[in-house]
């Protein structure tokens, strides 16, 4: 299942949605610019390198902010993108411009130290909006479980689309993402070697702590 927009209208225009779209792709179009090795060095600067992290967190916290807007390739940010499109704007509408900002960006920074837990020493770069997104989602399935969202299925060689409710999509996307960060644990475990990938504890994380900070960050809403 692939998203393509919900049916959940906003009173306000989503600027801070439109924005972190926008500065994501900015820094993606820098990204596949540079070099190799200057890419190399780009990730090692502004990703979250979680040994580095572990061995100078008073230098390195600035990168659970910066990695969330960075990009291992073009579906990496296309599908992000997608989502945040689709599920941001009413976040935002019922937050508010600057604390949805808030919220996403602490969702980011909490998902990113989710996925440092489980590999602390590891040397492999964490980067990407999924975390933050997930908290998106995880925010929007508290307050619009209910909501209808037309999404493209794909069965083999036939697409089709198909409206659903926002719990059944973000649903299977938090069981997916558990159900392969535990086999990637289990996989690292039988090959007692580090390996890299997409980074599941992340989205889990970020979902889990969507959940978490939007009863909380109620008491700002604009209602």
């Amino acid at each position: 299942m692939f998203p393509l927009y919900d049916e959940n209208p906003t009173r306000t225009t989503p600027y801070f949605t439109y924005g972190l779209i926008g500065m994501n792709i900015l820094v993606f179009l820098h990204e596949v610019r540079l070099p190799n090795e200057q890419l190399e060095q780009f990730f090692q600067m502004y990703a979250v390198i979680p040994q580095e992290l572990s061995t100078n967190f008073a230098l390195e916290w600035t990168t659970l902010i910066t990695s969330q807007f960075l990009h291992g390739g073009w579906w990496h940010l296309i599908s992000n993108m997608v989502y945040l499109w689709v599920f941001g704007n009413n976040i935002e509408d019922r937050l508010g411009h600057f604390k949805y900002l808030i919220f996403y960006l602490l969702c980011g920074a909490s998902a990113a130290l989710c996925q440092w837990f489980i590999g602390m020493s590891s040397t492999i770069p964490s980067l990407g909006a999924s975390g933050a997104i997930a908290g998106v989602l995880g925010a929007y399935i508290v307050w619009f479980p209910q909501a209808s969202v037309m999404t493209l299925v794909f069965l083999g060689f036939f697409i089709t689309t198909i409206r659903v409710s926002a719990w059944i999509i973000i649903g299977l996307f938090f069981i997916q993402n558990l159900i392969s960060g535990f086999a990637s644990l289990q996989a690292a475990a039988n090959m007692s070697v580090e390996s890299g990938g997409v980074a599941y504890w992340a989205h889990i994380g970020g979902f889990v702590f969507g959940i978490i900070f939007a009863p909380l960050f109620r008491w700002f809403s604009r209602d």
